[in-house]
């Protein structure tokens, strides 16, 4: 089984992709933002920690999380919030057929992928281009023609306190991180 590294800095902030299960087109579903909400907000109570940035994509989703000083266990807590929307969405969204044995061993569901990926941000400049990233992602997915479009972002509360402007990422010439999903 492999071993994977984590950088595991108590109190930094760390850029996350989390992706569907054969990235399947679900995220943006209603039931999904719900279910999704809710376990935020209960791991958020039992492990705070400060949302910097987050987008949601049909089958992706990005954030930048702070963690409080002394923390690095974003791990339990993406555990807990892919938990708690598998077994608020079980009925609708788990597919039998894609169960195999390493799943069914594991107690994995089929909606979330089974790993994700994480990034420690680094400096301010390295945060910036993950902000941009990040925000920018629905239009570079081909989902909306300006950032402002997409309605599932951090893109907006941003706007409002001053950090973006509305017109920001108006059009795909903008230059951005060009990091993969």
């Amino acid at each position: 089984m492999p071993r994977y590294r984590r950088s595991l800095t108590p109190g930094a902030t760390f850029f996350f992709t989390v992706v569907t299960h054969r990235r399947q087109r679900i995220l943006t579903d209603e039931p999904v933002r719900i279910a999704l909400r809710e376990a935020i907000g209960h791991a958020r109570t039992r492990l705070p920690f400060h949302i910097d940035a987050w987008v949601l994509l049909p089958d992706h989703l990005h954030c930048i999380w702070t963690l409080p000083p002394g923390d690095a266990a974003f791990g339990h807590r993406w555990g807990w919030i892919k938990r708690r929307v598998t077994h608020a969405l079980a009925a609708r969204y788990e597919r039998a057929e894609w169960r195999n044995a390493s799943r069914i061993a594991r107690r994995e569901s089929t909606i979330w992928q089974r790993r994700f990926w994480e990034h420690q941000i680094r400096d301010d400049a390295d945060y910036a281009a993950h902000m941009d990233y990040l925000h920018f992602n629905p239009v570079k997915h081909g989902h909306a023609k300006r950032v402002a479009d997409w309605p599932y972002s951090t893109f907006h509360r941003l706007v409002l306190k001053g950090e973006y402007p509305a017109d920001w990422g108006g059009g795909t010439d903008v230059a951005l991180f060009s990091g993969d999903d």
